[in-house]
């Protein structure tokens, strides 16, 4: 069963992320660019949030904030929600749908290494079920059957 890291490694494990310091205008420009819908922030060289469409729908109705001029590191989430990369694709669908999250930074001894969102986990939790079905339907075809005899 495939594991976060394994995830990871398929997908690429570049990190993306922007300074805790950046502009949300910045944060949305990166984000436009490489077509995705978070961000890891970083702070000294330690990642100390995240940034998501979600985050810029909930503040965009705060009266102070402005993406022009705003700092992300004071609209971000700083309190991550982490899976360690060994956690299968089932347990991270549970912390998707449990938690109501679209994205889990991925740990692998104390470290982020990758950032997964309920579509990859979900792309990957398909082709696995795609590949035990066409295992299981080779298994059972009729061409088993054929070549299988009695012997006299």
């Amino acid at each position: 069963m495939k594991r976060a890291e394994d995830i990871i490694k398929e997908k690429g494990t570049d990190l993306i992320t922007i300074s805790a310091d950046a502009t949300i205008e910045d944060a949305l420009k990166l984000m436009v660019a490489k077509k995705i819908g978070a961000v890891l922030v970083e702070e000294n060289g330690e990642i100390v949030g995240i940034w998501t469409e979600r985050d810029l729908l909930r503040n965009s109705l705060v009266d102070s904030f402005n993406p022009r001029n705003s700092r992300i590191g004071d609209y971000m989430t700083k309190e991550l929600i982490t899976v360690d990369g060994s956690e299968n694709i089932y347990r991270m669908m549970d912390k998707f749908l449990g938690l109501r999250l679209r994205h889990l930074p991925v740990e692998k001894e104390g470290k982020i290494i990758g950032l997964l969102s309920a579509g990859d986990v979900i792309k990957a939790a398909l082709l696995e079920k795609t590949k035990e079905f066409d295992e299981l339907n080779e298994m059972v075809s009729w061409e088993y059957y054929e070549n299988w005899r009695w012997s006299k």
